[in-house]
């Protein structure tokens, strides 16, 4: 680890971001104090109590009450606090918007808050997935200058919850990591412009729904494990929270995949969402030269036409990703 750079003294040194470095400051500033508060929750979660609250989400999801605690903490981290006007998340029917913040330079939070939340009552690994989009100068009420294409994303990252807790991001320069220090209560560089393996040994990937996925993906999953050669000996790894498979693909190369299902009752367009999830893991695999595709289009060409639209995902090195690809996976 790289002694005592500080998040916050590492920003200042950026030169080639897609924003003002004193908004990118601001913007980082409360997503490091999001993250260290959910952190704390975290470690005490086991003696607070889980479980449901009851209700569900706008997906037809049943709630968990982290995943409610978890975006009352993002509501509370920007009231108030210029430049972010607008928040998108997971957990809310509609954007939330802050009158009282807007000026000239406005920006978006879009938001997974608790990633893997179905991980909270095994101490299982969880996240928190986020990026930020500029809006529109004169902006009202309306989201269309929020639903255009990932690659207008200016931040990306997300955070992960593990033995560690560590953030990454990126604004446009290369994908930073960096690990929370508890004794400080700052996260400290850990490591720096990253960069993705171009191939791995490892694919995540939720294998009981297997029958339920177009032939291709039910092929390309046949042709890494036939073990016939060392690139056709891939080992399963999934955690059942998108960052954290995600960070092993950033580190250690190899792909995750959420495919669409065929099958009568699935999930036609896959489970994960677009604006909050895919586009910024996308952004951040490109920053370090993977890719992210939906196995016939790249993630970031995609505008968005509703906040909480879902696609198939196949996401990590670059090889990977290119081989799902010549399977037709999602047909």
């Amino acid at each position: 680890m790289s002694a005592g750079i500080t998040l916050k003294r590492h920003i200042k040194t950026k030169s080639a971001t897609a924003l003002p470095v004193a908004d990118l400051a601001l913007i980082m500033e409360r997503i490091e104090l999001i993250a260290a508060r959910i952190t704390r929750q975290l470690s005490l979660a086991g003696l607070d109590g889980l479980g449901y609250t009851g209700e569900t989400n706008v997906h037809g999801e049943k709630v968990k009450k982290l995943d409610e605690w978890g975006n009352k903490v993002f509501l509370e981290a920007f009231e108030h606090r210029d430049p972010v006007c607008s928040l998108i998340s997971e957990e809310m029917d509609e954007p939330h918007h802050y009158s009282s913040n807007c000026r000239e330079n406005n920006y978006c939070v879009l938001y997974d808050p608790i990633d893997g939340s179905s991980n909270t009552d095994v101490n299982g690994s969880l996240g928190t997935i986020f990026a930020v989009k500029k809006r529109a100068p004169g902006h009202g009420a309306g989201i269309d200058d929020i639903l255009v294409p990932g690659s207008q994303q200016l931040i990306a990252g997300y955070i992960l919850y593990g033995p560690a807790a560590q953030l990454a991001y990126s604004a446009g320069a290369g994908v930073d990591i960096f690990t929370l220090d508890r004794t400080l209560g700052e996260f400290i560089l850990w490591k720096e412009n990253v960069k993705m393996p171009p191939h791995g040994t490892t694919y995540a990937v939720n294998q009981g729904n297997v029958g339920k996925w177009h032939d291709g993906a039910r092929k390309f999953v046949a042709h890494i494990t036939s073990r016939k050669d060392k690139r056709t000996s891939y080992s399963l790894r999934y955690c059942g929270a998108f960052a954290a498979d995600f960070h092993r693909c950033l580190l250690e190369g190899g792909i995750f995949m959420y495919p669409a299902e065929v099958a009568e009752g699935g999930k036609p367009k896959g489970k994960l969402r677009l604006m909050y999830e895919l586009a910024p893991l996308s952004m951040l695999a490109e920053q370090a030269g993977g890719r992210g595709s939906t196995g016939k289009q790249r993630i970031l060409d995609i505008a968005a036409t509703a906040i909480h639209e879902r696609h198939p995902i196949y996401i990590g090195s670059a090889e990977e990703v290119a081989l799902a690809e010549s399977f037709k996976v999602e047909g």
